[in-house]
């Protein structure tokens, strides 16, 4: 590995833990369409190389994780197991901050003022999908390794991401391994929330079938905060809409039984009067990834633009389902990651970002994400874990593009939610690793 790259190293349960930082261009060349003057203006880039403490001199090829989002950072590495300990039986393990995300050159609600108005501050956060992603990633792996491709790993949009590299850089990548992550190619964002608000339904039916006094905790705990100005820990006015961003827990595989706790701690008698407890409140706030990624929120929709605007399709799509229209005697339902031009308005760190997010919400000129010429004609090597009751990323559309390119090996399983490689990742790592070819394998 090149040293200059290097900032700290330390050992850690059996890894030796290496800590990299690269800068690269806000705008890559390639994707500018000619090469930058002198000077462009560059970001810095955070990774993390693992490496099983054993094998840290040994010629290991690299495997590089993108994590979900987007606005995902990849995970800290604590101890030798799950996925990570499987992994590092044969790879070293570059865990990579994406652009935008953790020790890389951040994009909060804090630093994206300084970019200037909405405009602008909508010009530049549309260089951080997965396209300059990939870019980075290819900067990345000539620095660490020549012209020696790599393998990959992809948790929900990181599978997006893998996507869009077999799209634009396929001589990259030896092999492609995902998990919960196979995008449509080419359906808008209508089509994908069309497919997946059905799954948020199921979710509910399935929380409230399992749980039947959920509902009517739900039901009272919404009532309440349609009677009452109650505030949350910020000071920030908690709303029924708010309230119903909760289920955006219920596509992982512990996210009912969290929610159902959450729900049964809600209330509390002061003098004889019924509140909601503040320890309730502090975790509606903590079960909201909302307040501290604003990339989350304001490019949700954006990554699945492609020569189209996306004019707030979670928003206008809800009206073809009323069942999420809440009102008192009504049974009470939780909505999943959509993100809604309101939240702008009511979610205290997002309202700064509000003239961003709706210039990127208006943008009609976003680059096409894949090739598929490229991709009819794939030769890389593709793993992938299709979760068949997944809430994000809806079944069907994951196995449509999954037919539309060679070399994928979909394995479709009940068996877990949309956050199995967490839940069990050495057995699927285990068992993605074993469907590639044996010249990769």
């Amino acid at each position: 590995m090149p040293h200059d790259h290097v900032t700290e190293r330390y050992a850690l349960d059996g890894m030796v833990v290496s800590n990299l930082r690269f800068e690269v261009p806000l705008a890559h060349a390639r994707l500018a369409g000619g090469a930058p003057a002198r000077g462009d203006r560059t970001i810095s880039v955070f990774a993390r190389e693992v490496v099983a403490a054993e094998k840290r001199d040994a010629d290991l090829p690299t495997l590089v994780f993108f994590q979900g989002g987007p606005g995902g950072a990849a995970p800290r590495p604590e101890t030798r197991s799950g996925w990570l300990g499987k992994a590092l039986e044969g790879h070293r393990v570059l865990l990579l901050d994406q652009r935008g995300t953790g020790l890389s050159t951040p994009v909060t609600s804090e630093t994206l003022p300084a970019e200037g108005d909405a405009a602008a501050q909508a010009t530049y956060l549309a260089h951080f999908r997965a396209d300059a992603i990939v870019e980075d990633a290819e900067a990345i792996r000539r620095e660490l390794l020549g012209d020696r491709p790599w393998r990959a790993l992809g948790q929900s949009y990181g599978g997006f991401v893998l996507l869009r590299y077999l799209s634009a850089a396929p001589g990259g990548l030896e092999a492609a391994l995902i998990t919960g992550g196979i995008p449509s190619l080419r359906r808008t964002a209508e089509e994908v929330y069309r497919a997946t608000y059905p799954r948020v339904e199921a979710k509910n039916r399935a929380l409230f079938g399992r749980y039947p006094h959920a509902q009517a905790l739900a039901r009272r705990i919404a009532d309440h905060l349609n009677g009452n100005d109650v505030r949350l820990p910020d000071g920030e006015r908690l709303t029924v809409e708010q309230f119903q961003l909760l289920g955006i827990g219920l596509g992982a595989s512990t996210g009912a039984a969290r929610l159902v706790d959450l729900l049964e701690r809600a209330f509390v008698d002061v003098g004889g009067r019924e509140r909601l407890a503040y320890a309730f409140l502090h975790g509606v706030m903590a079960a909201s990834s909302f307040h501290t990624s604003p990339i989350y929120s304001l490019l949700h929709e954006a990554i699945y633009a492609q020569g189209h605007a996306t004019a707030w399709a979670a928003q206008r799509v809800r009206s073809e389902f009323p069942q999420f229209d809440d009102a008192p005697g009504r049974p009470f339902r939780f909505t999943g990651e959509m993100v809604y031009p309101w939240m702008f308005e009511q979610l205290a760190p997002l309202r700064p970002l509000r003239g961003a997010a709706e210039a990127l919400a208006a943008k009609a000129d976003w680059p096409a994400l894949y090739d598929l010429d490229r991709l009819a004609g794939n030769g890389v090597p593709v793993s992938a874990a299709v979760y068949h009751d997944d809430m994000y990323v809806d079944v069907g559309l994951s196995l449509e593009t999954a037919a539309r390119v060679p070399q994928v090996a979909a394995w479709v399983t009940n068996e877990y939610e949309h956050d199995g490689v967490r839940a069990d990742g050495g057995r699927i790592l285990e068992r993605l690793l074993a469907r590639l070819p044996a010249v990769v394998g």
